[in-house]
């Protein structure tokens, strides 16, 4: 058994697939029309076979204040890793984007949060170790 596709919960489509694909640098795999959302679906261009995130619509009345409540106690919805969490913050701090905390030590890992401005906080890491 392995993780084929995991979703984020994301509150516009259209600016989720830009951020995702034009700010953190994944690749779009499917877009798919599907009455008034999409079928949208993002790969690591280094693992197009890889795993897939899916950009799902919030739209389920328990989806907001499930993102609300994670992201007003500061907890990160998911986690993507990365070569260099130092490297990876100052590329993403020049793009502008927002992170709530900036990488910090955690032992065997290095993390960083940041806003994806789709109403999640996503963690990006590293292992140290």
């Amino acid at each position: 058994m392995r993780i084929n596709m995991t979703s984020v919960l994301v509150d516009d489509q259209d600016k989720a697939l830009k951020f995702y694909t034009e700010v953190l640098g994944f690749t779009t795999k499917h877009d798919i029309p599907m009455g008034e959302h999409r079928w949208i679906t993002v790969v690591s261009p280094d693992e197009p076979d890889g795993t897939e995130l899916v950009l799902e619509p919030d739209g389920h009345p328990a989806a907001k204040p499930f993102k609300q409540a994670l992201t007003d106690d500061g907890i990160p919805f998911t986690s993507f890793a990365v070569g260099d969490v130092h490297a990876e913050f100052k590329r993403l701090s020049t793009l502008g984007v927002r992170f709530t905390m900036e990488p910090t030590d955690m032992g065997p890992v290095t993390v960083a949060v940041l806003d994806d401005t789709c109403g999640n906080l996503i963690q990006i890491a590293h292992q140290t170790g």
